[in-house]
């Protein structure tokens, strides 16, 4: 493990460094050879003991180092990179003249939630696999880190209590239901609010957020964040009514048809968890990833004395899953009071799915991964708790349709291990519920619903859905872009409905 520099010796080398810059002129090369700023972070020692987040943010001088990486290219193919087409240029140049505020207005002309997804994006896929400095390096991981200055300024937003009063349009009459309260519904919500139209949000669970509060751990988004997001839609004029299900509570043709809704956003996620059929799943001590981050992340489980929610006691834990989920649950596990937790993946570490940061952070925090070999079986003992998984070691084969190379099983190779809980966590499907429950809205085999794709509109007239219940598990960036798409289309059909008046 490599030497954890702490944020005050990070700061001071930052600053170091930015003394030895100012004032010059730098061409190409010079910022080139700028070394890519590290993100500070609590010691894995002390951050498994501790639901706090785990990346601490950059300081204001390693902001400006970072910034001066930029070449500011002219094409800029970072742009091309982001789902919501930020002007990445435009507020790292902010951000590298000091002006934090001007730089987080240039986001959220794009983007809402430029603290969410600087802090859990996926960047090194997205906006930073097409950085100029990553590409003339040839390793993406010394792309400028877009994310993090974004964080960054979005922090200092807050912190500085500089947020500007959004501007909302004078009233419509039109009234925009937004079904689900996820990044696809948060983005859509505000879009659509700000042209002026009433817009009501449905949330079936009593906290707002979709997956950034149920999904992702406190210790990568802290919940105060996404808490702070929905004041903001709150002060816009979004109603949020919460424990609502639709689908349940009312259907989407009664919120057409007998409530006034003059169009509607469906971005209910992809929340219903994959299971992998095999023997001894229903075993007590087994889990889904959505059900197990959920206890403890929206019930708070691990506040032992005070939650209301039952905390299963694991010594030895097994996590089946390569993604990010699997890596956040395997973190949560130890959290937990976990002896030791092992993420069990059928391919190797190049092919997994999970971002480089979080599976290095889970190697630094203590979490073992065993490679090729895959669960066949789940041992119990005499009273049904878990005692074991029967796992199979796999070689990788031929290439499948996602361009990886398929695991494929040694026969003979079966072999118990020891584990008294399993945390199953290999992606997740949509829920069915709105689906069956709404005559003629069309889905995929897959459940997903079919949308157009500049539009997001679906087959019912007024209807659009976007995020998980269209792309699948996808990510937060992604299902915000979809957000926009649908509304601005909204917006156009309202303004068309307005001149049929």
């Amino acid at each position: 493990m490599m030497e954890h520099l702490t944020s005050e010796q990070l700061d001071a080398a930052a600053k170091e460094l930015l003394s030895s810059l100012e004032g010059r002129t730098l061409n190409v090369k010079d910022r080139l050879s700028i070394p890519s700023q590290d993100m500070p972070t609590q010691d894995a020692h002390e951050r498994v003991c501790n639901m706090n987040e785990v990346a601490l943010g950059y300081s204001e001088a390693q902001v400006k180092v970072e910034a001066m990486r930029c070449l500011q290219c002219k094409n800029a193919p970072c742009v091309k990179g982001c789902p919501v087409g930020i002007d990445i240029p435009g507020f790292i140049a902010k951000a590298g003249e000091g002006k934090y505020g001007e730089s987080v207005e240039i986001i959220k002309e794009a983007s809402m939630l430029p603290a969410i997804c600087g802090r859990v994006c996926p960047q090194e896929s997205q906006c930073q696999l097409y950085c100029t400095v990553g590409r003339s390096l040839k390793d993406v991981d010394k792309s400028v880190n877009i994310g993090r200055i974004e964080r960054f300024v979005a922090d200092w937003e807050t912190s500085h209590g500089d947020k500007k009063e959004v501007k909302v349009a004078p009233p419509t009459g039109k009234k925009v239901g937004i079904v689900g309260s996820g990044p696809a519904s948060m983005t859509a919500a505000a879009d659509v609010r700000r042209a002026g139209h009433e817009v009501v949000m449905f949330e079936a669970l009593h906290k707002s957020g979709g997956v950034l509060v149920y999904g992702i751990p406190e210790f990568r988004l802290p919940k105060k964040i996404v808490e702070q997001e929905f004041n903001s839609l709150e002060q816009m004029g979004v109603t949020i009514e919460k424990n609502f299900l639709v689908g349940r509570t009312a259907m989407i043709s009664e919120l057409m048809e007998d409530e006034g809704f003059d169009a509607l956003f469906i971005g209910t996620g992809a929340g219903l968890p994959k299971f992998m059929n095999i023997k001894g799943e229903n075993n007590v001590g087994v889990f889904s990833a959505n059900e197990y981050l959920t206890r403890s992340n929206l019930m708070k489980a691990y506040e032992k004395n005070v939650a209301g929610t039952p905390l299963y006691g694991s010594k030895k834990v097994a996590v089946f899953g390569g993604g990010n989920v699997a890596m956040d649950a395997a973190r949560t596990a130890l959290r937990l009071g976990a002896d030791e937790v092992t993420v069990v993946y059928r391919r190797t570490e190049t092919e997994m799915p999970a971002r480089k940061e979080e599976v290095a952070h889970a190697k630094e925090e203590g979490v073992k991964f065993l490679f090729l070999h895959t669960p066949s079986e789940i041992v119990a003992d005499e009273n049904g708790r878990v005692k074991g998984v029967e796992l199979i070691t796999c070689e990788l084969g031929q290439e499948d349709a996602s361009g990886r190379r398929r695991p494929v099983e040694i026969p003979g190779s079966e072999r118990i291990h020891d584990f008294d809980t399993v945390i199953i966590a290999i992606g997740n499907d949509s829920n069915p519920l709105i689906e069956r429950t709404t005559k003629g809205l069309e889905v995929n085999k897959r459940g997903n619903i079919i949308v157009d794709e500049e539009s997001c509109a679906t087959s019912m007239k007024g209807v659009y859905a976007g995020g998980d219940i269209v792309l699948g598990a996808a990510t937060v960036i992604l299902a915000m872009g979809q957000g926009r798409k649908a509304a601005k289309a909204m917006n156009e059909y309202l303004a068309g409905l307005e001149e049929h008046v």
